[in-house]
C-alpha cells in the first residue's frame, strides 16, 4: 500500500524516500455524556461541540507533502472506503472512548492498515494495547517526530514515550482545513499545559505536569487570526488545564493582547475555560479575562465538605468560602460552572443535601456532579489500590452512576444520594429558580455577548417546539422566557440557551431512573 522508492546507502541501509503517504486521522465516538450536550446540539443543527484539537494538531506536525483526511466520528462515519485509502489510521482518544476505539481497531485490522495511537488513553492504558501497531504516547511535540523519522527510515518501532516536557513555543496552527467547522458548536484553542494544584484524582499533573508551559502571546493571535480566517465566528474554548495557572504573563502580556485584537476585530468570538477557584482572589485577572471576552468559565467546586477538601489535596479551595467566591466570579461578569464530586472517604451522610443547597445558593447553572472515580496512575488510584479497594478501571464518566472502588459509605446510600442530587437539582422547578436567581444578577460586559445570531435564532424557534409545546417544562419554560423579556431583555437568549442546556440534563440523567 506504500508508494515509495528506496535508495541504498553507503552503510548497507535503506532510505526510504516518499512519493506519496496517506494519512486518516480518525476521532472516536464520544457516548452520551453530561459534557457531550448531545441533545441541545440538535437545537442549533451541529453535530459535535468541539473538534479533536489534539488530531488537527498532529496532522499540522506531519510532513506537507503527505496527504491527510480527517473523520470525526461525532460529525461523520468512518467508512470502510476511508480506511482502505489510508496507510496509517491515526487515533487519539480519552478513556471515555474506548468502546469506539475497539471498533476503530478492529476495523483497522480486518483491512489490515497499519494504525498509530497516542493521547490520553493510550499514554495512561498502553499496557491494553500492544495489539496497535504503533503507539506514540505522552506528547506528540517530542514523540512524533521520533516517530517520523523511523518511518522515513522504513523501520518504525512499536512504542515511542519520552519522559520529558514539550516546549509549546514550537507548537503548530491547527490544521483547520480539515474541518467542515459548520458541523461544530465551538472552536477551541489552547495557551497552556499543565496545572500548579496536585489533587489526588486529577490525573492531569501526571499527564502535563505541575509547571504550566505556555505558548507566546504572537502564536495565540496568530491562532485566532486562523480560525478567524477560516470563517469562524461564535464560541471559543480555551482547553487549558488551569488556565490561571500561569497568572503573571496572563496578565502582563496574553489578555491585553487578546483584548486589543478583539477589540480591533469587532469581537468575532466569545471565550471560555477552565480556572481554579482561586481566580476569585485576583480582580485585576477576572477583569483582564472580560475585557478579552470571556464571559464564562468551569471550576472544580468539588465538595463543601473540607475534610474532602484535605483528603483529596484541593488545597486551593480550603478555608474559603466557596458560595461567595462563585458569586464573586460571577459579579465580574464570568458565568461559572461548576464540577463537584461526592464518593470521599470523609463525606458525611449530609453531603447530599450540602451538595444541593451549595449548587442553589450559588447560582451554578451548569453543575456537573459525579461520583468520584480513581483514574489510572493518578495518587488515588495507588492510594486504593495498596488498600485493596480497586475494583476495575475508570469508564471515563463519572456520572454514568459507575465507582471504581469500594467506597466508605455503604454503596447503596452512596448511589441514592447521588441520583437524589441530580434529580433535584436537574427538576424543573430547581433548576428554572436557578437560572432565573442567577440572570437576576448576571451583568454582562459586552454587548457582543448579548447580541442574537442566527443559530441563536434558529435555537429559539426549535426551543418553542420541543420545550414551549412539546415537553412537560413548558410552564417553566415560558415563565423564565417572559420574565427574561420583561426584565432582563438583553438576557433572554441566554435564558434560552440555559432552557435547552436543562433539558440535555435531564435526559442525560434519565438513564438513572
Amino acid at each position: 500500500m506504500l508508494n515509495n522508492t528506496a535508495t541504498l546507502l553507503t552503510d548497507g541501509q535503506l532510505s526510504v524516500h516518499f512519493i506519496e503517504m496517506k494519512i486518516l486521522l480518525v476521532y472516536p465516538k464520544n457516548p452520551d455524556t453530561f459534557w457531550s450536550f448531545k441533545h441541545a446540539l440538535r437545537f442549533v443543527f451541529k453535530k459535535a461541540t468541539n473538534p479533536p484539537l489534539g488530531l488537527l494538531t498532529v496532522a499540522a506536525m506531519l510532513p506537507e507533502d503527505w496527504e491527510r483526511r480527517m473523520v470525526d466520528m461525532n460529525v461523520s462515519k468512518l467508512r470502510d472506503r476511508d480506511i482502505e485509502w489510508s496507510d496509517y489510521v491515526f487515533v487519539s482518544a480519552s478513556t471515555i472512548q474506548k468502546q469506539s476505539v475497539a471498533e476503530i481497531i478492529r476495523r483497522c485490522k480486518a483491512k489490515n492498515v497499519r494504525i498509530v495511537a497516542g493521547g490520553p488513553l493510550f499514554t495512561s492504558c498502553y499496557d491494553e494495547y500492544d495489539h496497535v501497531d504503533h503507539l506514540v504516547l505522552n506528547e506528540a511535540e517530542i514523540t512524533l517526530p521520533m516517530f517520523l523519522r523511523d518511518v522515513r527510515k522504513g523501520k518504525p518501532r512499536h512504542k515511542y514515550t519520552s519522559s520529558e516536557w514539550a516546549n509549546l513555543r514550537e507548537t503548530p496552527v491547527p490544521d483547520w482545513n480539515l474541518l467542515n467547522i459548520k458541523k461544530y458548536a465551538s472552536m477551541n484553542i489552547q495557551y497552556s499545559r499543565g496545572c500548579p494544584f496536585d489533587c489526588d484524582f486529577c490525573d492531569i499533573p501526571l499527564l502535563y505536569g505541575h509547571k504550566p508551559r505556555i505558548k507566546e502571546k504572537e502564536q495565540i493571535i496568530t491562532e485566532l487570526e486562523s480560525l478567524y480566517n477560516h470563517g469562524w465566528r461564535g464560541p471559543v474554548f480555551f482547553v487549558d488545564d488551569n488556565f490561571i495557572g500561569n497568572k503573571l504573563s496572563l496578565k502582563r502580556d496574553m489578555l491585553p493582547l487578546i483584548a486589543e485584537w478583539m477589540g480591533r476585530m469587532k469581537y468575532p468570538f466569545t471565550f471560555f475555560t477552565q480556572a481554579s477557584v482561586n481566580l476569585a482572589d485576583d480582580e485585576e485577572l477576572m477583569n483582564l479575562m472580560v475585557q478579552a471576552g470571556f464571559h464564562q468559565v468551569f471550576v472544580g467546586i468539588e465538595t463543601p465538605e473540607e475534610e474532602s477538601l484535605a483528603e483529596c489535596g484541593k488545597r486551593q479551595n480550603k478555608n474559603r468560602n466557596l458560595v461567595e467566591c462563585v458569586k464573586k466570579i460571577q459579579k465580574f461578569g464570568l458565568q461559572v460552572q461548576g464540577g463537584f464530586i461526592v464518593g470521599f472517604d470523609n463525606d458525611p451522610h449530609t453531603i447530599f443535601e450540602r451538595q444541593i443547597r451549595f449548587i442553589q445558593n450559588s447560582g451554578i447553572v451548569t453543575a456537573m456532579v459525579g461520583l468520584l472515580n480513581a483514574v489510572r496512575g493518578t495518587k488515588l488510584y495507588k492510594r486504593l489500590k495498596k488498600e485493596n479497594r480497586l475494583l476495575t478501571d475508570a469508564s471515563g464518566d463519572n456520572t454514568d452512576c459507575s465507582i471504581n472502588f469500594i467506597p466508605r459509605m455503604s454503596y447503596s446510600t452512596l448511589m441514592e444520594g447521588y441520583r437524589n442530587i441530580v434529580r433535584t437539582i436537574y427538576d424543573p422547578d430547581q433548576f428554572y429558580a436557578r437560572v432565573k436567581g442567577f440572570l437576576k444578577n448576571y451583568k454582562p460586559v459586552h454587548q457582543s455577548l448579548s447580541r442574537v445570531s442566527f443559530t441563536e435564532v434558529k435555537a429559539f424557534i426549535m426551543s418553542i417546539f420541543v420545550l414551549g409545546i412539546k415537553e412537560k417544562e413548558r410552564f417553566h419554560y415560558w415563565r423564565l422566557f417572559l420574565w427574561s423579556v420583561f426584565n432582563r431583555p438583553r438576557l433572554a437568549p441566554l435564558a434560552v440557551t440555559f432552557a435547552i442546556y436543562g433539558f440535555h440534563f435531564r435526559k442525560v440523567f434519565e438513564r438513572m431512573a
